[in-house]
């Protein structure tokens, strides 16, 4: 076996002078890495800002962390300590890990303490919001982290309402909210195919009161209204199915849509009271006449003026000229 002994005796200076060069490489990559500054520079903490921007640019998010965390160590009154504070959190979200995402948070909430009146106080918001947006899970997994961004974009528009970067924040706070009902609506969903329909209609109205923007709503309008339309609750269902026509041009619900609409309406057509056939009155008993088996003579006298003759029985026969006069009954044939 050659030992590191005998290969310096067999090479000599050469292997040497290489070792003593490779040293002195790492030695000045450990330097750049710790951010150390260049001789002659007049102002480091500008130095450190410039460094660890191009950092970032670059993509390198370990050196641009340890040029800012000099800069914010080194430079305590440095008016770029702020903006230094930034860029370590800017670093840590970057990278992606969950270690890096909660350190970035801490950066963020530091910087609003320290810095609430800053101009870019928002940025520093926005960020601390994307802390948790980019660590919200898929819609059928617990959902914390999708409340804490909605907290943090909540708390951005109530305090930068006239943000250049209320645009963005918009946007990500449409695809959080979405993220949060579609989650709502799965269970729903779920307990639809499981046909147990009152839990399925409570999450689908918890969508809508919570969110009536939900961009799947189309699918939410058709399923609760198809739950309700099984427990008997037609009148119910009908203006979900409107609402699905009139706010979808397309959708893969309209079709089905359409299609429960009418069965609804077929179904409360016949449950409704049919309207224009007046009931038949029991016939009224004429003035003066006995009713019938009470004694053997029939007092007979004129209908009452202004009976409505279509609704009323076959008028009686003509009464006599005398008000007195009566009409005797026919004796029973003999036998009878």
């Amino acid at each position: 076996m050659v030992t590191s002994p005998t290969i310096l005796r067999r090479h000599g200076a050469p292997v040497a002078r290489l070792v003593v060069l490779l040293t002195l490489v790492l030695a000045a990559g450990c330097a750049a890495k710790r951010g150390n500054i260049p001789a002659g520079v007049t102002e480091p903490d500008k130095y450190l800002a410039e460094q660890g921007a191009a950092a970032i640019a670059d993509r390198k998010w370990y050196t641009a962390r340890e040029y800012y965390q000099q800069l914010v160590d080194g430079y305590p009154q440095s008016p770029l300590r702020a903006d230094a504070k930034l860029g370590l959190g800017d670093a840590y979200l970057g990278d992606g890990t969950t270690e890096g995402k909660l350190r970035a948070e801490r950066e963020f909430q530091e910087f609003l303490s320290y810095f609430p009146t800053h101009a870019r106080a928002d940025y520093a918001q926005y960020k601390l919001a994307m802390t948790h947006f980019d660590q919200m899970p898929k819609a059928e997994r617990d959902q914390t982290e999708t409340r804490a961004a909605l907290v943090q974009f909540g708390a951005f528009r109530e305090r930068y309402p006239n943000s250049g970067l209320m645009p963005e924040v918009r946007e990500k706070e449409r695809i959080a909210r979405d993220r949060m009902s579609e989650s709502i609506y799965r269970v729903g969903f779920y307990y639809h195919r499981s046909r147990w329909y009152p839990g399925a209609i409570s999450r689908f109205r918890q969508v809508l009161q919570e969110d009536p923007q939900f961009t799947n709503r189309d699918a939410l309008y058709y399923y609760l209204a198809d739950s309700l339309v099984t427990i008997k609750r037609d009148a119910e269902a009908l203006p979900l199915l409107e609402k699905l026509k009139q706010e979808f041009e397309q959708s893969e619900f309209l079709e089905k849509g359409e299609t429960l609409a009418a069965q609804i309406r077929s179904t409360l057509a016949q449950q409704a009271p049919s309207q224009g056939t007046p009931l038949l009155e029991a016939p009224q008993q004429a003035p003066g006449v006995a009713p019938a088996g009470t004694g053997p003579t029939i007092s007979v006298t004129a209908p009452p003026a202004g009976a409505a003759p279509a609704s009323r029985p076959a008028p009686a026969p003509a009464a006599p000229t005398t008000p007195s006069a009566t009409v005797k009954p026919t004796p029973p044939a003999a036998g009878l």
